[in-house]
């Protein structure tokens, strides 16, 4: 039986995709900062899907620890997904350092630090799957939220160049780009129903984009259109708008 890794697996979409995936009969290793609250969902998944499911405790901003918790891992995930990351107000992140760093520290630099270690002994067998929850915010630079928008933008461009390295060691990297999604994270914000998923909606589409192997993800395939058509507005009318 195959195993998973859920870095981040707190989170509202951590949390939908370890179900998923345990439905599906993987065995689940969730790893998050707070460790009491993944220890109550590790429970309800071990007993409501009949697989095994443990409980690690991981900092995304403790660089210098990510190797040890790597080599504890018991056995090593055969699938990995990067879940985690923050996001506030973009004019409190702006103005305070320490939220600027926070929001570039979680988004990019923590991801980064820990996927380059388990890309390394993936690659050293030859076999393995990645994936990044990433950000439409990234896709190009918006006045609303440019701090947070400019990390998953960095974070897109990594899991592209590391999917084209991984690619000849026969590990596959997989980018998601969920749009809106009902969340903790966004419940401050008033998101449009219809262009907005739920945890459960991005949990099944990366289920089978993993099955699939698929390289990018948008987990409303509208969103991919909407995108396109943002990118290719000119600069000089862009940035006027108030977006």
């Amino acid at each position: 039986m195959s195993t998973v890794l859920i870095l981040g697996a707190t989170s509202d979409i951590g949390n939908a995709i370890a179900r998923k995936f345990a439905l599906n009969k993987y065995n689940i290793q969730l790893a998050a900062r707070s460790v009491a609250p993944l220890q109550i969902i590790q429970s309800d998944i071990a007993i409501r899907y009949n697989v095994e499911c443990t409980a690690h405790a991981f900092d995304a901003l403790n660089f210098l620890q990510h190797h040890q918790f790597y080599e504890q891992l018991q056995p090593k995930p055969d699938i990995t997904i990067c879940v985690f990351g923050y996001m506030n107000d973009n004019e409190l992140v702006i103005n305070n350092q320490e939220e600027t760093l926070r929001t570039i520290h979680s988004n990019y630099t923590g991801a980064v630090s820990i996927l380059n270690i388990i890309a390394q002994d993936y690659a050293s067998k030859k076999k393995g799957v990645i994936a990044g929850i990433s950000s439409v915010a990234g896709e190009r630079g918006r006045q609303s939220n440019y701090i947070y928008g400019s990390a998953k933008a960095g974070f897109t461009a990594y899991l592209s160049g590391l999917r084209n390295k991984m690619y000849h060691h026969n590990v596959h990297v997989l980018t998601v780009l969920p749009g809106f999604v009902y969340t903790k994270m966004t419940e401050h914000l008033s998101l449009p129903a219809l262009l907005t998923a739920s945890p459960e909606q991005v949990a099944d589409a990366v289920y089978k984009a993993v099955e699939k192997k698929k390289n990018v993800l948008y987990v409303k395939w509208f969103w991919r259109w909407i995108m396109y058509i943002i990118k290719f507005i000119p600069e000089a009318i862009f940035k006027k708008k108030k977006l």
